[in-house]
């Protein structure tokens, strides 16, 4: 059995194994086989064979998926064997003549005829009609399961969760009892049915039985995003290939939607996808360091700057993308002020057109921007964009004192550095993230605005494949100018190759509001995770799930959600390698304990 190795091998390794095939086949074999009433035990595992003994008195399609998406190990055996129309006839006459006599038997005696003797009767007479004329065969048709668990214990827990999941669906199991070697080998892929536990079904009946079918969700050009939890497929999805590319994530605090985010950040940067996150809790900065990108810390004292009258549009459609940009304006500047009634927004809208003139931006299809003129004939530089204090000036000049009046502190007050200086950032970069931890809670939702609007200016000047991720969404559904922004943007993105994820923990309050459910109605990639008793009602409704997505929703563990891209309903875990992990974790006991 042993073979000495020559001197020009290595001495480390004095001998090598030289099987045989009968050492081979000892090799892969269990140690040891005991068989009892129920079970076979086999090495230090336990196994058992069950087989179907009752099936619903109607078939529909997928009837035994909750059989293939069990969760769990277990080997499944399909037995189908045609039985011939001449041997077939005889037996349904036998039958239809059996539940006749059984019938007119009851009705001597004054009994009542129920459903287990009519729909039996019916269905035969039906199917000896069909099989004669050649439309149906009839089939025998045996399906057994065998599980295999550590200890008996767990094989008895999988044995009751099997018969407690099938008997939803009507199907009943038994154990092979005193059968178990037979079932065993009934399930090897020998085509061998020794256990013989037969049904007869129609041939469209068998048809929906086989093949076995599960949700999957696979497309190649897509990303990971985890693995499914039916059958252990991969679920990767390609988001720019949906109806729009569009996203939203729901989940309650702590049940790991930035996580999820960043694992789809970080893929989608691997095919050269370019993202721009809006942060307002300090999520992304470990990420983002670790690609090399762009960080922004937004606050008062920052250095960095976004002027909201920043205006990158394409010359060629400047009446229409310009008419975009001052309605947006509009919307910013109104929830700066605290609202604008509709006499107030008409004011504002001329303002802002005004202001624009001043400065040599009023476009028409043939505008050229002004160019200063140097008296050192040096090349001349475009002429700047205006800032928020030639609004103020414009209102002013306008005899808007109200309006002015309220805008003063940003032009002359505490937030006077925040939105009155000229724009110094770029989104260069293929990861750019805006930090606004720091700004104070009346500020970050106008910033959100600011900054989406500045993204999506730029994004129309030079469309490419960009997603805007914008956490902790629904502050921007606190007030109806900052909703009716994000609808809009939502809505427009597709044009300019753009994807906006917006990531919330109040879903109920989310999809309370129309614009909410504009703005889920307007995303072709939903991310569900797990959710509690008082949103779950409104995310089904919204979302149309069924009992079983609504009962996994609200049981399932941190990192698992629901995908729904356009029409497929699809639950997967969410996985990051162990390289990507260290990347995406906020975790305080992971970071501080490396």
């Amino acid at each position: 059995m042993f073979k000495q190795l020559n001197k020009k091998q290595k001495p480390n390794n004095i001998f090598a194994f030289n099987y045989g095939e009968q050492d081979q086949v000892d090799l892969i074999s269990y140690s040891g086989l005991e068989e009892c009433p129920n079970y076979l035990q086999m090495g230090d595992k336990f196994v058992r064979t069950l087989f179907i003994s009752g099936y619903p008195y109607v078939a529909s399609t997928g009837w035994l998926n909750m059989l293939v998406n069990f969760n769990t190990n277990a080997d499944i055996s399909y037995h189908i064997e045609q039985v011939e129309p001449v041997s077939a006839l005889p037996k349904l006459n036998r039958k239809i003549t059996e539940l006749e006599s059984t019938k007119r038997s009851m009705l001597k005696q004054g009994k009542v005829i129920g459903s287990e003797i009519t729909d039996p009767l019916e269905s035969a007479m039906a199917l000896k009609d069909k099989i004669q004329r050649g439309q149906e065969k009839l089939f025998q048709v045996s399906i057994y399961i065998t599980i295999t668990a550590d200890s008996i214990a767990d094989l008895n827990k999988i044995t009751t969760l099997l018969e407690t999941v099938m008997s939803t669906r009507l199907f009943y199991i038994k154990n092979a009892t005193f059968q178990q070697i037979e079932g065993l080998q009934s399930v090897l892929p020998r085509g061998e049915n020794l256990l013989s536990q037969k049904r007869n079904l129609d041939s469209s009946s068998a048809a929906l039985t086989f093949p076995f079918i599960s949700s999957e969700l696979v497309q190649e050009s897509g990303i990971l995003y985890g693995i499914n939890k039916s059958n252990n497929s991969l679920v990767i999805v390609d988001r720019f290939s949906l109806n729009n590319a569009n996203s939203i994530i729901f989940a309650q605090s702590g049940s790991g939607k930035s996580y999820t985010a960043k694992v789809e950040i970080l893929r989608q940067l691997m095919q050269q996808t370019k993202v721009i996150v809006i942060d307002p809790e300090r999520e992304y900065k470990q990420l983002t360091n670790s690609v090399n990108g762009t960080y922004i810390k937004l606050s008062v004292k920052s250095k960095e700057k976004i002027n909201p009258f920043d205006l990158s549009i394409n010359l060629k459609n400047g009446d229409t993308e310009l008419s975009e940009h001052v309605q947006d304006l509009t919307e910013i500047i109104s929830l700066m002020i605290g609202g604008l009634n509709t006499e107030e927004k008409g004011t504002v809208d001329k303002a802002i057109l005004q202001t624009y003139k001043n400065f040599g931006w009023l476009l028409n299809p043939d505008y050229k921007p002004k160019k200063k003129k140097d008296p050192r004939g040096r090349k001349p530089k475009l002429k700047t964009y205006p800032l928020l204090k030639d609004f103020y000036k414009t209102l002013k000049q306008l005899k808007q004192k109200k309006l002015a009046q309220k805008l003063e502190k940003y032009i002359k007050g505490s937030l006077s550095s925040v939105f009155n200086e000229q724009t110094n950032i770029e989104l260069s970069n293929r990861l750019v993230v805006f930090d606004i931890k720091d700004l104070d809670e009346s500020l970050r939702q106008v910033m959100m605005m600011v900054v989406a609007n500045f993204v999506h200016s730029q994004v129309k000047q030079n469309p490419q494949k960009r997603i805007l991720v914008i956490d902790e969404g629904w502050i921007l559904l606190q007030h109806e100018e900052s909703a009716r922004f994000i609808a809009g943007l939502t809505r427009r993105a597709r044009k300019y190759y753009l994807g906006v994820t917006i990531i919330s923990q109040q879903a109920n309050d989310f999809l309370s509001q129309d614009y909410g459910r504009a703005i889920a109605s307007q995303s072709s990639l939903r991310i569900l995770m797990k959710q509690d008793t008082t949103t779950i009602k409104k995310v089904a409704s919204e979302f149309n799930l069924s009992e079983y997505e609504q009962h996994f929703l609200l049981t399932c563990d941190k990192g698992e959600a629901l995908i729904i891209a356009d029409q497929n309903h699809v639950a997967l875990k969410v996985v990051a390698s162990d390289k990507e992990h260290p990347l995406l974790t906020t975790d305080p006991r992971e970071i501080y304990s490396q």
